[in-house]
């Protein structure tokens, strides 16, 4: 229902005029407040309730409502990070002090509190600005670290490993929370890899929690009350790293959420969703958001295979098991049919459950011609499991028994191997981190752009480190999640732009320590075009894979000029885009208007970056970007402007010279683009600099339609 009323209209509080409302659609005064599971108002207005399709209907059409839709489920987005891009561990008594004032909010899985990485010694209490509460219970407790917590479940849906209290029993919660502001941990490790110094963005900040996500995952009415809750608590950065496919934005409440946050100077860090690289599938693409894709970083992990004939192959997966053995028997899949359950070859080299004869199979390692969570082998009783036809060796997944995946040619190697040797074995090592100094790019499974609710607006904005993190983790739970698994550690390795955008929250409250008065947008813009350009050699889809690139969190603290971006000029877009005067005015709670003077352009939306598109492949297409910059720097500063584009795309700057006079100020210009678009990414840059500065800005052309 849009912006909360101004107190003078009458004397019911919010959840009193939701309760009538709610009267007035029902009939029964008590049926409606039965049927209300959640009144926001303490950051925007709005209710979830339970309704039949007809009483849906007439809410939606009655005055005063934005919008209604149903209540969706959506998933997570699921050490060496921080060093890799240049952050270092130390920071100034001055800083950590900074830091302290700063609290991120984590929607989430919830934390596990006793972890290292969220203790409290040497921290003050609160800063005075927090309003939240920590909702405890008998096996949770707050303390200066963890300064809040709450959990939500509208669905009253409880699975047999749930806790119902803000405390983790997946881990996940506490994985991103740890790495947007955990502690500096010496000697952290997952038995022995990846061993160093876990750490957060801001080592320094205060944590509150707010548990939206369950065994069954994540609901859309808990996420919105975790929105109204924490943008009425006092925190400075919102990271969530869950999400759906892309929604209109007034029927996505991430997007509902994020809004009314950035309407209070709360900037919201949202994971791009895991669904890559399939085109069109980045999630969390509202223009008042940050979409954060996942990137690699210089640390490997290898998984060894060791055949008896002394053939080596190098595999990818996470084991943490020490072979006990020199070597063990080696079975192909296709030879150990579960004749009984009615399998043969064909489907029993895939090893999927219950297809394997566990009289074959118990105490060898086995073939697998696929990759499986491994519960075909665990239920045969094997000690071990290869899995072939797996080429995405960037991600080393865990599994509850010792395995590797192999690429095809290894893979195929092997099952000759197995084949034309009597008594064939192998043996699986125990994987080794190490590294290997190669560049950073977009993952495979980071999901692309283009955004399909506005293409023009470029996403995702950039990346940061979410392959194989190492990071807090909880004890309710194990290393895999997986039956059979006894592993309970202190601290996991895991992947998905759900780590990426923890790294991202954490730096955007690093900028923010600095800079308390600047909005989200420009904290947003100093990230984006400060970011570490990444290579189309490794990502075709170049900027729809990566954005501006892999976050640099000291040079965003400096940034030169930002992109400025307020509610109104978020309102100016929204015209363009097609919602009434009517939407907006609820949305925004004051009395403006769509009009010929309010209608811009998606093009005239001042964001650092710049996208045009075309329905397909051959149309020409030229765009004129209307842009204001302003100077955050040194006063008396003049920024020239440098542009580098291939032939087929023509830029023009105007004017290509600003001089400011002093910091704060703000100078327009424009960028007019033509190019006849493709069907791949036309890729070109417009970067202003003053000698001190680097302020880039990437031009994308590309197909907005999605096959």
């Amino acid at each position: 229902m849009g912006d909360r009323p101004p107190k003078s209209q009458g004397s019911l509080t919010l959840p009193e005029l939701h309760i009538n409302l709610l009267r007035r659609i029902i009939g029964s005064a008590r049926v409606a407040s039965d049927s209300l599971i959640y009144s926001y108002h303490r950051s925007f207005n709005g209710f979830a309730a339970r309704l039949t399709q007809a009483e849906h209907l007439k809410l939606a059409a009655y005055e005063g409502v934005v919008s209604v839709f149903p209540n969706k489920i959506v998933k997570l987005h699921t050490t060496r990070s921080w060093d890799f891009i240049g952050y270092p561990k130390n920071a100034s008594t001055s800083t950590r002090r900074q830091q302290s004032n700063m609290i991120i909010g984590m929607l989430d899985t919830g934390v596990w509190p006793e972890s290292q990485s969220f203790n409290d010694s040497g921290y003050g209490p609160p800063p005075k600005k927090w309003k939240g509460r920590c909702q405890s219970s008998s096996n949770f407790t707050c303390n200066n670290k963890i300064i809040g917590a709450r959990y939500y479940n509208a669905e009253g849906d409880y699975g047999p490993d749930d806790i119902r209290s803000p405390r983790d029993s997946e881990g996940h919660g506490s994985h991103t929370a740890s790495t947007a502001a955990g502690n500096l941990v010496t000697s952290a490790n997952l038995y022995g890899i990846a061993n160093g110094t876990a750490r957060g963005g801001v080592p320094a900040a205060r944590i509150a929690v707010y548990k939206i996500c369950w065994s069954f995952g994540c609901s859309s009415a808990d996420i919105l009350k975790a929105f109204d809750d924490a943008c009425a608590d006092g925190v400075d950065i919102i990271s969530l790293s869950v999400g759906g496919g892309p929604m209109d934005y007034f029927r996505d409440p991430i997007a509902i959420g994020a809004f009314h946050c950035m309407k209070k100077g709360i900037l919201t860090s949202n994971s791009a969703g895991n669904s890559g690289p399939t085109p069109g599938s980045v999630a969390n693409g509202s223009p008042w958001s940050l979409t954060v894709a996942a990137n690699t970083i210089d640390r490997k992990l290898t998984t060894n295979v060791k055949l008896g004939n002394g053939k080596i192959y190098n595999g990818s997966a996470l084991n943490t098991f020490q072979p006990k053995k020199p070597m063990y028997p080696l079975i192909y899949g296709g030879d150990a049919p579960n004749k009984t359950a009615g399998y043969d070859g064909n489907v029993s080299k895939y090893c999927d459950s219950d297809s394997l004869d566990k009289n074959l199979v118990q105490g060898k390692i086995v073939y697998c011609e696929t990759g499986s969570q491994g519960d075909g082998a665990i239920a045969a009783g094997a000690v071990g499991a290869i899995m072939g036809n797996n080429d995405q060796g960037d991600v080393a997944f865990p599994f509850p028994l010792p395995v590797s995946l192999l690429n095809e040619t290894d893979g195929n190697n092997v099952v000759k191997y197995s084949n034309s040797t009597r008594g064939p074995t192998a043996v699986i090592s125990k994987t080794v981190d190490y590294l290997d100094g190669s560049p950073a790019y977009a993952v495979y499974f980071s999901s692309r752009g283009p955004n399909t609710i506005t293409p023009d607006i470029l996403k995702p904005d950039l990346t940061g480190p979410g392959v194989n993190i190492l990071a807090a983790w909880s004890k309710a739970t194990t290393v895999s999640g997986e039956p059979g698994d006894k592993r309970v550690v202190p601290y996991n390795i895991i992947s998905g732009t759900s780590m990426s955008c923890p790294h991202v929250s954490g730096a955007a409250a690093y900028v923010k320590s600095f800079h308390r008065t600047w909005s989200p947008a420009a904290i947003k813009s100093a990230l984006m075009t400060t970011a570490q350009p990444l290579s189309a050699k490794y990502n075709p889809e170049a900027e729809l894979a990566y954005g501006t690139g892999q976050i640099d969190p000291i040079k965003a603290a400096d940034p030169g000029l930002v992109y400025d971006a307020r509610e109104k000029d978020y309102i100016r877009f929204l015209c363009g885009q097609g919602y009434s005067t009517k939407q907006l005015q609820l949305v925004t709670g004051d009395p403006s208007a769509c009009t010929a003077a309010t209608n811009g352009t998606v093009w005239d939306l001042n964001y650092p970056t710049f996208a045009l598109s075309a329905a397909r492949s051959g149309v020409s297409v030229s765009r004129v970007f209307h842009r204001t910059v302003t100077n955050v720097g040194s006063a008396n500063a003049t920024y020239k402007a440098t542009v580098k584009a291939p032939a087929n795309l023509e830029v023009r700057v105007n004017p290509s010279v600003l001089s400011f006079k002093t910091t704060g100020e703000k100078k327009p210009f424009a960028v007019t683009v033509s190019t006849v678009v493709k069907n791949y990414t036309i890729s070109g840059i417009l970067v202003w600099s003053d000698g001190k500065h680097i302020v880039r800005s990437p031009i994308a052309a590309f197909m907005s339609f999605i096959e």
